[in-house]
């Protein structure tokens, strides 16, 4: 049984994991952050001394890497074996280099599998750069955040990140492996403009009504 899921996607810094957290709580859903499973290889890329831009080597570290995305409450936990890889998923080195390794056709294709078996255990809001366009296309609960670049800027900034957005929003959205798009049912909500709350509220609004059976009529 697929359950169902709600698709978050957005450019860095444009809130939309705020949002997705608020509204998983809100619905008692599961809340999956996909950059996090990026993170983590990117973590595992470094650590092993590869380039992490080489197709060769992401094949390797794929052809013996113990990698579990396990549910755990109402998030996921990124595990090697018995190691726990969340500490390691917001280095500064993995925030550098996390944009090639993300492009690599082999890992998106490993990663969207497995985002896609998490359905089959619990509904699930899930947030990344191309689960509406990609990972859960079938969706038809498809949101995408995003804010001017400034105020992202001045997010990226309070984060303590240091990485170049213009340079990371070109890559992200011209490599060749499911680039950052807005899918083209996709609602379009703007962070600049809204906070975070308000956002969740309206996408928690969207989902229940829209999940609700039409009355009959007799």
């Amino acid at each position: 049984m697929l359950h169902p899921v709600i698709c978050i996607d957005g450019p860095a810094a444009s809130g939309k994991s705020t949002v997705a957290r608020l509204v998983a709580h809100d619905l008692h859903y599961v809340y999956v952050d996909t950059g996090a499973m990026y993170r983590a290889f990117t973590f595992l890329t470094l650590e092993a001394g590869h380039d992490p831009s080489s197709r060769s080597r992401m094949k390797q570290l794929l052809e013996k890497v113990d990698f579990h995305a396990e549910i755990a409450g109402q998030e996921i936990a990124l595990r090697q074996g018995k190691r726990d890889l969340g500490p390691h998923t917001r280095l500064p080195e993995v925030n550098a280099a996390v944009s090639p390794v993300s492009a690599l056709p082999e890992l998106r294709e490993y990663l969207v599998n497995l985002q896609r078996k998490l359905r089959l255990s619990a509904p699930l809001v899930m947030e990344g750069r191309d689960i509406g366009t990609v990972v859960c296309s079938d969706s038809p609960f498809k949101y995408f955040i995003d804010a001017c670049p400034t105020v992202r800027a001045e997010r990226r900034k309070k984060q303590g990140e240091k990485d170049n957005l213009a340079a990371r929003d070109k890559l992200d959205s011209s490599r060749s492996a499911a680039p950052l798009l807005r899918a083209a049912d996709a609602q379009l909500l703007d962070s600049g403009k809204n906070d975070a709350r308000s956002l969740a509220d309206q996408i928690v609004r969207d989902v229940r009504t829209r999940s609700t059976p039409a009355p009959t009529v007799p």
